[in-house]
């Protein structure tokens, strides 16, 4: 039944998510009503659900674009429970906001796989990715994805190799700028972001552990799903999969290697376990076990939310 809901695109089922996600967004928001006393916090925050939203339709139109899902809205819903996870994510504009400029360098890459305007598409996807680092520093380990996908199809041209480093010289520029104005100093923004940290024990309480391990489990679900399934998708399709895997793990290394640990970084795995999740349910098999998957997802995610309000 609840797979029935998600499995067409229709207006009314966007609508819908649309609304759980405003929904469970004022309810975070609602713990602390402070922002409401200034017209520029509202308008901040305004700003923030938009954004969220953005990142959460860039993504099903990534799918969509090149052929990687059916007609569904499952994406969407996907991205919306992966959201409630991690409750907290929805107060951290720099993550958000650096989220959203790495979907639109996956974007460019994924469309890569046309071989029309190659240059342009790796200049632009190099440079999303540095401007993200401005807001989140170890997204600039995205720009691995960049030479990945180089190598998948443009590697014969040297020019193409180039490009990177003509987009962090751009964004460089912007970086100086940038930390001048922060920092009253020019690298005082690399000083203040470049710092790394392995450990993992920054738990407030027991339920975001509990959260953190819930996600782990689904994660290693769909991502072994997505590994056994691989191959029976079409060739054409086979380097797409492999760069959102590639965008997966990338996510999972800036969440061990980064110094401020928390949960809210596994936002940019949301994205591309999203995709997972689509290809896995989109997969022929039994009604039944499409519907549990679900329901299961559903109880976790709202579980996981509350738990940590």
């Amino acid at each position: 039944m609840i797979t029935s809901v998600f499995k067409k695109y229709t207006p009314i089922n966007l609508i819908f998510v649309i609304i759980l996600l405003l929904v469970f967004f004022l309810i975070y928001q609602f713990q602390d009503l402070s922002w409401t006393n200034s017209a520029i916090s509202i308008l901040k925050k305004t700003a923030l659900f938009f954004i969220l939203l953005g990142s959460v339709f860039l993504t099903d139109f990534i799918v969509k674009k090149n052929g990687m899902c059916k007609d569904s809205t499952y994406t969407i819903f996907f991205f919306f429970l992966f959201f409630l996870f991690f409750p907290s994510v929805l107060n951290n504009t720099n993550l958000i906001v650096s989220n959203l400029f790495v979907l639109l360098a996956l974007r460019r890459l994924v469309s890569l796989q046309s071989l029309k305007a190659s240059k342009e598409k790796i200049f632009d996807a190099s440079l999303w990715i540095f401007l993200a680092s401005l807001f989140y520093f170890w997204s600039i380990l995205f720009i691995i994805l960049v030479f990945i996908s180089i190598i998948f199809h443009v590697a014969r041209d040297y020019r193409n190799w180039v490009l990177p480093f003509i987009a962090f010289f751009v964004a460089g520029i912007i970086s100086v700028f940038f930390s001048m104005i922060l920092y009253n100093n020019a690298f005082g923004f690399i000083n203040t972001n470049v710092v790394m940290n392995f450990k993992i024990d920054y738990f407030k309480n027991n339920y975001q552990n509990m959260a953190l391990s819930i996600y782990a489990t689904v994660v290693l679900f769909f991502v072994v799903s997505m590994f056994i399934s691989l191959s029976n998708k079409p060739q054409v399709l086979h380097t797409s999969f492999k760069k959102i895997i590639g965008f997966f793990f990338i996510g999972v290394l800036i969440f061990v290697v980064s110094s401020n640990k928390s949960n809210d970084l596994l936002l940019f795995t949301m994205a591309p376990l999203s995709i997972m999740a689509t290809s896995h349910i989109e997969t022929k098999q039994l009604k039944l076990k499409q519907e549990m998957v679900l329901f299961v997802l559903i109880a976790c995610s709202l579980f996981a939310f509350f738990s940590q309000l």
